[in-house]
């Protein structure tokens, strides 16, 4: 109850938590299903939650989708998650570049890969970059 207190957790982060506080796991199993079975430990409310942070320090769907499963969780509820936080992840990566290079375009080849390495380090597609870098909307 503690660590959820704190913040959201999934059930694998959780387990692999009261693992490393000696619990045993005939006893995590029970009390983790305990917690969900009351409305505690919720998947989806975890998923909205990390989404919703990691995009607000301005993360993208790349990065987000990659971090969640490696937490453990299945691949389509994190699409479904990605899909439905309401996120306009164009606009996510416009306020990223803006903030990291001032709005300046790349003048040359150089600088072009520069900033694309770090908007793609930082979870976006190179599409998404590209049509950035090159100063087309999203409609062109």
């Amino acid at each position: 109850m503690d660590l959820l207190a704190r913040r959201e957790h999934g059930r694998v982060e959780l387990t692999r938590k009261l693992r490393q506080r000696g619990a045993p796991p005939e006893m995590i199993e029970t009390a983790l299903d305990r917690l969900t079975e009351d409305g505690l430990l919720s998947e989806s409310r975890y998923l909205e939650s990390f989404v919703s942070y990691r995009a607000r320090s301005g993360y993208g769907p790349m990065r987000i989708r990659e971090e969640l499963s490696q937490r453990g969780l299945q691949r389509g509820d994190i699409d479904l998650a990605l899909r439905e936080c309401g996120i306009d992840w164009q606009e996510q990566l416009q306020d990223v570049w803006q903030r990291k290079f001032a709005g300046h375009l790349p003048v040359d080849a150089r600088e072009r890969a520069k900033q694309g390495r770090f908007l793609s380090y930082r979870g976006y597609s190179m599409d998404m970059i590209g049509r950035l870098l090159s100063g087309r909307s999203v409609d062109d």
